[in-house]
């Protein structure tokens, strides 16, 4: 089940990091230039931006995604959401990749945006709702594993199509479709996702939540032949059929683990996509040619799925807020490290830690702030937190292309490093969750 909803993610997260990737390719075909964003052309930072415009198209359909439509997880149940997203973003993907304007190519990455903004959502209660406690850690880097295993064949295609034209197409064009043509393949596997039974319970729909566990059980005692234990009682009473609201998010006991996670999401995000959308864009800054830049940053880039993999040894054995802090920190000393750096080796060897380490700190954190919610509000409470990164980020864009123009890679380096500081203070604040139950985390 976490292979399958990775593989839904895989074609999400492909969507979501060929922005860094096709840059090149649409700046070079002058999409960015004035006269083709139209009226966004009449603010003055957005001129110096740029690119800047697209990341922040994206990041705002992933917030209003994240905010508004992940509310439907809990509403419509997370298989149907987490099919339907997928297919809102995909077509709209597609439809964004014959743009032949500034203005319309940000039009349709902020709609294609709102569907993956949805999807994020859904993937992560989906998992924390399926897999046990001790396994929660290991189940998130798996599924982290898997889907960041996309971002190097992103970047080696971008490298390897560049300055081409396949089918009279350009290259940059034609990766954004790939990543719409391979998504169609997961629309025929989510047939074997089950529903979440705890939202089915939260619903009241026991009998059906019950063949699904009961079919789970059945599955696992065979794979594993053992006989299971019983269930624990004690939580399973907990989880009755409540139905809930985002006015719960905001109230006590729940209000300060929002205010908590709403503030981190804000300051990790500027860390993890301000390098990784970035990350030619700012290896040409320190000198590096464009085709070289490209290069590099497919080395870097194959670090990606490395992070989670790593985690699947430990990310049970700690506790998901040391290793959120710790991935923060290596974030925040290293991305200071590459603004100094000029020699191409350490570029890339400073790029390759910085991504382990922003790694590291995601799988933990997307697992973290699933498991801190009840069943009646988790996609909810996950859209909203999550969404406060997604308009961050939006703004970060404009803000670091406009830090670039200005102050060069230390400027962008200091936003990054300080960000990086305050999610740290954010995170310390939240409670423990390792080896403990969803409901004992909720009470």
């Amino acid at each position: 089940m976490v292979l399958l909803l990775s593989l839904g993610g895989v074609f999400e997260f492909y969507d979501l990091f060929f922005t860094a990737y096709v840059a090149p390719g649409m700046v070079g075909a002058g999409l960015f230039k004035p006269e083709s964003l139209g009226f966004f052309s009449a603010l003055g930072p957005i001129k110096v931006a740029g690119f800047g415009t697209f990341v922040f198209a994206t990041f705002a359909g992933l917030w209003v995604g994240a905010l508004f439509a992940g509310q439907l997880a809990d509403i419509m149940g997370r298989r149907v959401i987490f099919t339907w997203s997928m297919i809102w973003y995909m077509v709209c993907t597609a439809v964004m990749a014959f743009q032949t304007t500034g203005f319309d190519l940000n039009l349709w990455r902020f709609i294609a945006g709102v569907g993956l903004g949805v999807e994020l959502v859904t993937i992560d209660s989906y998992i924390s709702e399926l897999i046990p406690s001790p396994e929660r850690g290991r189940a998130y880097a798996v599924n982290q594993c898997i889907t960041f295993s996309i971002v190097p064949v992103i970047a080696f295609l971008a490298y390897a199509m560049k300055d081409t034209q396949p089918f009279g197409i350009a290259y940059w064009r034609v990766i954004i479709l790939i990543g719409s043509v391979g998504a169609i393949a997961v629309w025929f596997m989510r047939r074997r996702i089950p529903e979440s039974p705890r939202w089915l319970v939260a619903h009241g729909r026991i009998e059906e939540a019950e063949r699904i566990v009961a079919d789970i059980e059945r599955r696992v005692e065979e794979e594993k032949g053992i006989k299971l234990a019983p269930p624990d009682m004690s939580a399973a009473q907990s989880e009755k059929a409540e139905r809930g609201s985002l006015g719960e998010v905001l109230r006590a006991p729940y209000l300060k683990r929002t205010v908590i996670l709403s503030i981190f999401n804000m300051a990790q995000v500027i860390g993890f996509y301000g390098f990784a959308a970035w990350v030619p864009t700012l290896l040409i800054s320190r000198g590096v040619t464009v085709t070289h830049s490209l290069a590099y940053a497919f080395i870097i880039a194959i670090a990606n799925p490395f992070g989670p993999l790593l985690g699947v040894f430990f990310a049970d054995k700690f506790e998901r807020k040391t290793q959120i802090v710790g991935g923060l920190l290596v974030m925040a000393i290293v991305i200071v490290l590459f603004s100094q750096a000029s020699a191409s080796g350490w570029l890339i060897v400073l790029g390759v830690l910085f991504t382990l380490a922003s790694n590291i700190m995601s799988y933990s954190y997307h697992g973290y702030q699933a498991e801190v919610y009840p069943t009646r509000i988790r996609a909810r409470a996950v859209g909203f937190v999550y969404s406060w990164s997604r308009l961050a980020a939006a703004f970060a864009g404009l803000l670091i292309g406009i830090l670039l123009h200005h102050y060069g890679v230390p400027g962008v380096a200091a936003f990054i490093g300080v960000s990086m500081l305050v999610g740290i203070v954010m995170i310390l604040l939240g409670p423990a969750t390792r080896g403990r139950s969803l409901e004992s985390i909720n009470h």
